[in-house]
C-alpha cells in the first residue's frame, strides 16, 4: 500500500490566508466550500484555511474510522470563543481536563432520569408557544428560527439553570445577545465584512456578554441559596457542576457555554424538519397520522410516547442529515496520523464536514433526496455507522445530542398535532453558515389549525 504525505493529497493551490477566505467567501461560506471540494477532488481533501496553515477534510466514513479517537481540537480555530469564557475555552481544554467535565455533562445532559425530570416544564413552554401561534393563525406567517430559538433558549435554560427565563421579554433580550455576539465572533473567525463599523459591533458584543454573565451571575446566587440539598440533584447542571468540584468561573462558561449552543442548534433543527415536511406532504401526512394515533385526542405527548413516534423520529434524523445543525466539526492529530494512502503529520487540523459526509452518494443513494425511510432500524443497521454523525464523532462529540433529541421530537410533536404548516409563496430559503447552518432570511410559514 502507498504511503503519500499531506502535500500529494488532491486540492486547491495553496494560497495567502486572504486568499482562502475570499474562495469561502465565494462559494457562500465554509459549508459549501466544502461541499464544493469534495465533489471536484474526492473524499479526502486538502486546503488552506483561515486560523490553519493546511486543513484537511475527510468526508468518507471509512476514513473517518481512523479520526474517531483524537481528542483534540484546534486552538486557533475556536479562539473567536476565547471571550465567552474566563475559566479557559471549554472547546479546546486538554484532553486530561476534558474528560472529567465531559462525564460530568454526559451524566447531566445524556441521562433519561434528567429527562423526565424536566419533560413537564418543556412541554408547559412548548404549549404555550403553540398557544401564540394559535392566536397568530390567519394573521400572518410566523418566523421559524426565530421563535423555535427562543424556545429552545428557554428550555435549556431551564435545564442549565434549573429555572426557566422570567418572561418572553427576558428570553428575547438573552436571544439579541447571543446573536451580537456570533455576529461579533464569526466576524472576526472569517475575518468577514459586516454592516456598520467594527466598534459599534464590538462594544455591542461586549454589552452582550456582560450581560450574559451578569444573568447568569444571578441565577448562580440563587442556586447557592438553596442549599447543599440543591446540590444532590444531579438533573440540575449548576448542581451537578458544583458536586464535581468545579469552580465557579467554570460552571459559569460550561452554562454560557451550553445556552448558546442549545438555543441555535436545537431550534434550527426543529426549523429545517418543518421546512421539509412542508415541501413534503405525504411525509407530512404521514407523520400527522401517526401523532393521532399514538396521542389520540390529547395534544401533548408524555415523555413515554417518544419512542413511540418512530416515524417522526426518522423525519427528524432525515433533516439532520440534509440540515446538520452544525454543519462541520475539527480535530487536531496529536501524532503521525495514517488515513487511507496519507500520512498526516502531528499539527494537522482535520474538518469533519458533516454535510459533506452526509451527501456522500456511495453511502447515500440520490443524497439530495427527502427519505426518511432512510432511517427504518434496518436500512440503518446496514449502513457505515459514521455515514451519519450530525453531533460529531469521538471524544469531542456534542454532550446535548440525547437531549437535543427528546426536545426536537417534543416540539416537532405538539406543533404537527395542532398545526398544518405551509411556506409562504416565493420564499427562498437560503441555508448560511451562522455557528450553525442558519436560513439567510429565517423561515416564514402560515399555519393552519388541523
Amino acid at each position: 500500500m502507498p504511503d503519500y504525505g499531506i502535500d500529494r493529497i488532491p486540492g486547491p493551490a495553496a494560497a495567502s490566508e486572504s486568499e482562502g477566505v475570499k474562495a469561502i467567501a465565494a462559494a457562500g461560506g465554509l459549508h459549501t466550500y466544502q461541499l464544493k471540494l469534495h465533489a471536484e477532488y474526492g473524499p479526502l481533501v486538502r486546503f488552506p484555511l483561515p486560523g490553519a496553515d493546511m486543513a484537511v477534510s475527510v468526508a468518507d466514513p471509512v476514513l473517518l474510522e481512523a479520526t474517531a479517537e483524537i481528542d483534540k481540537r484546534p486552538e486557533k480555530l475556536f479562539a473567536f470563543l476565547e471571550p465567552l469564557q474566563e475559566s479557559g475555552n471549554l472547546q479546546t481544554l486538554p484532553a486530561a481536563e476534558h474528560g472529567p467535565w465531559r462525564r460530568v455533562m454526559l451524566e447531566v445532559l445524556a441521562g433519561r432520569p434528567a429527562h423526565e425530570a424536566h419533560f413537564a416544564q418543556f412541554a408547559a413552554l412548548t404549549t404555550a408557544m403553540a398557544d401564540r401561534w394559535a392566536e397568530r393563525a390567519g394573521h400572518g406567517p410566523v418566523e421559524l428560527q426565530k421563535d423555535l430559538s427562543r424556545l429552545s433558549l428557554q428550555m435549556v435554560c431551564e435545564f442549565a439553570l434549573g429555572s426557566g427565563l422570567a418572561s418572553e421579554e427576558s428570553a428575547g433580550r438573552v436571544v439579541s445577545a447571543f446573536e451580537d455576539l456570533l455576529t461579533d465572533y464569526l466576524a472576526r473567525l472569517y475575518q468577514a465584512d459586516v454592516a456598520g463599523p467594527a466598534e459599534e459591533r464590538r462594544a455591542r458584543s461586549d454589552r452582550a456578554l456582560a450581560y450574559l454573565r451578569t444573568t447568569v451571575d444571578q441565577v448562580l446566587a440563587a442556586h447557592g441559596e438553596r442549599g447543599p440539598a440543591a446540590e444532590t440533584d444531579h438533573s440540575d447542571m449548576i448542581a451537578a457542576l458544583i458536586a464535581a468540584g468545579e469552580s465557579p468561573a467554570r460552571i459559569r462558561d460550561t452554562v454560557l457555554m451550553t445556552m448558546m449552543a442549545a438555543q441555535h442548534t436545537t431550534g434550527v433543527a426543529i426549523s429545517w424538519a418543518l421546512y421539509l415536511l412542508s415541501r413534503h406532504p405525504e411525509a407530512a401526512a404521514r407523520t400527522a397520522a401517526e401523532l393521532d394515533r399514538v396521542l389520540g385526542a390529547r395534544p401533548t405527548p408524555a415523555y413515554a410516547d417518544l419512542k413511540r413516534l418512530t416515524y417522526l423520529d426518522t423525519v427528524l434524523r432525515e433533516s439532520m442529515r440534509l440540515y446538520p445543525p452544525g454543519p462541520y466539526g475539527a480535530r487536531e492529530t496529536t501524532a503521525e496520523l495514517r488515513i487511507g494512502d496519507y500520512t498526516l503529520p502531528a499539527g494537522t487540523t482535520i474538518f469533519y464536514p458533516f454535510w459533506a459526509v452526509h451527501m456522500n452518494p456511495a453511502h447515500w443513494p440520490a443524497p439530495h433526496r427527502f427519505d426518511p425511510d432512510r432511517f427504518t432500524p434496518e436500512a440503518s443497521a446496514a449502513r457505515h455507522r459514521l455515514a451519519y454523525i450530525p453531533f460529531g464523532i469521538g471524544p469531542r462529540s456534542c454532550e446535548g445530542a440525547a437531549l437535543a433529541l427528546v426536545e426536537a421530537k417534543l416540539v416537532l410533536a405538539v406543533l404537527l398535532k395542532r398545526f398544518h404548516l405551509t411556506l409562504t409563496p416565493d420564499q427562498t430559503v437560503t441555508p448560511v453558515e451562522r455557528f450553525v447552518l442558519w436560513a439567510a432570511e429565517d423561515i416564514h410559514m402560515n399555519l393552519t389549525p388541523r
